[in-house]
């Protein structure tokens, strides 16, 4: 069955509704929609995703847009008329196969069909002139000339911040801690296509097994040049209808995950927390590096987040892997000084995967921010005791901020009797930075086909002299 495309558009319209007006989170109001709809053409679920994704991905842009087309502000209109515009002008500029008569057109539809038929006028009259000067807005967003058209004073020289669509904050943020350029290229990068990337368990079955069954399934792939055992997916349908999914064969895990685990220096009989470890995938990753021996101990806050991390060691059969419903900032006296290797992935800002969930630059502020790094604190300072002398401590991040990243190492170690692990020469030719022999690494999404992440590698040492302000927690 093929839905109209007019019932496309108003699906769309309503999961973008959900997220800006109510503040859903996108991937989990998507793949919802998604899976209740499941009857919809491949086709018919692709569009929905693109334009709900894009229209997050672009949102700060076309808001821009429509503030200067518009005498009525986009934060002064109808909620409805509002989402309609956005997704209506991303078509417009950004899906080159969708007609823009038709975008205009059945934008009118949805206006009338949802009883603003007395806004048709305005809806039409603000995409009709965007269709107008669609050349004009396209070189100005690309950083080329505007050209000599009517409004061509009004689009030449937009923000940086605005033709990447990150908050003016935000983008600021990076341009002093990573220098314009590197800041230009993570933004940037959030608009490439994101393939998914998986992680193969070679355990469960060769890496020539798993190819030909993607293969047979019409899976368009490709292996990775950095870890050997992923691979990037793409032209795929359903994750969860692929062969090599069902039977734990893959793993969703991006590239700076798989390689900052290759920091871990795990070995076989080794005893790991990981003390935040929804939805899984790290603690599978390790439990396969172990190769069957050791434990591997896979907590996190909620049954909710417990029962998603029990779904995927059921695919996988692994037995070293067992889970625990726990609040890493709660210390659990059974587990002082038992771990070999602790994984502390913790909650965080999420700026490095804002190309696979873009609401989260529209949510995030630098006080929200700052109530994470407390958060990181405390967790720090409870999961180290776990830690055995001259084991380690993995700590992580997937965002792109000092104060969560290298600030919290610096603090760590002043604090808590742990010292660097040099990382250098452990990834080859990857990754040449001064921070390795500092034992940390900064993924960032514009150097290389991977999320941003952050991650430290930090051994518990037999000795030592705090910092005069440090203090250290009982049982140290």
């Amino acid at each position: 069955m093929t839905i109209d495309r007019t019932d496309s558009r108003e699906l769309s319209l309503d999961i973008l509704m959900e997220i800006l007006e109510k503040g859903a989170y996108s991937h989990v109001v998507l793949k919802e929609a998604l899976g209740k709809y499941q009857f919809l053409s491949k086709s018919d679920r692709a569009f929905i995703t693109r334009v709900t994704e894009g229209t997050l991905e672009r949102l700060i842009g076309i808001d821009w847009i429509l503030d200067r087309y518009s005498k009525t502000k986009v934060k002064k209109m109808k909620p409805f008329i509002r989402t309609l515009l956005r997704m209506s002008v991303y078509q417009i500029l950004y899906m080159d196969r969708v007609p823009d008569a038709a975008v205009c057109n059945e934008a009118v539809k949805l206006a009338v069909k949802r009883r603003f038929g007395g806004l048709k006028g305005f809806v039409n009259g603000i995409l009709r002139t965007v269709v107008r000067e669609k050349a004009q807005l396209a070189a100005a967003f690309s950083g080329t000339q505007a050209g000599e058209g009517k409004d061509a004073a009004a689009i030449r020289g937009v923000p940086d911040h605005v033709r990447y669509s990150i908050p003016d904050w935000l983008f600021s943020m990076w341009t002093k801690e990573l220098g314009r350029d590197k800041a230009l290229g993570t933004a940037k990068a959030f608009f490439r296509e994101r393939p998914t990337t998986v992680r193969c368990n070679t355990s469960l079955a060769s890496m020539e097994r798993i190819q030909e069954s993607l293969t047979e399934q019409g899976v368009s792939w490709e292996a990775s040049p950095y870890p050997a055992k992923a691979l990037l997916l793409k032209e795929y349908d359903y994750l969860e209808s692929l062969e090599a999914f069902q039977k734990g064969q893959i793993q969703v895990e991006d590239l700076s995950c798989i390689l900052a685990m290759e920091g871990a220096s795990l070995k076989e009989g080794d005893h790991v927390i990981d003390v935040c470890a929804a939805p899984g995938g790290k603690s599978l990753h390790i439990a396969e590096e172990l190769k069957g021996t050791g434990m591997v101990e896979a907590r996190d806050l909620t049954e909710k987040k417990i029962r998603l991390i029990e779904e995927n060691i059921r695919r996988t059969g692994f037995s070293n892997i067992r889970t625990r419903v726990m609040d890493a900032r709660v210390l659990d006296e059974a587990s002082v000084e038992k771990a070999d290797v602790v994984l502390a992935d913790l909650p965080c800002s999420g700026l490095g995967i804002i190309g696979k969930k873009p609401d989260i630059k529209l949510h995030m502020t630098p006080e929200k921010i700052e109530s994470l790094v407390g958060l990181q604190r405390e967790i720090l300072s409870t999961v180290w005791r776990y830690v055995k002398p001259g084991g380690i401590l993995v700590y992580s991040t997937c965002t792109i901020h000092q104060a969560e990243n290298q600030d919290n190492v610096d603090w760590f170690l002043e604090s808590y009797p742990f010292e660097r692990v040099d990382l250098a020469g452990r990834f080859g030719a990857l990754v040449q930075a001064g921070s390795l022999k500092e034992g940390w690494m900064q993924f960032l999404p514009g150097d290389g086909p991977w999320d941003g992440f952050f991650v430290a590698v930090l051994r518990r040492s037999s000795t030592f002299h705090p910092h005069a302000d440090g203090q250290i927690g009982a049982g140290a």
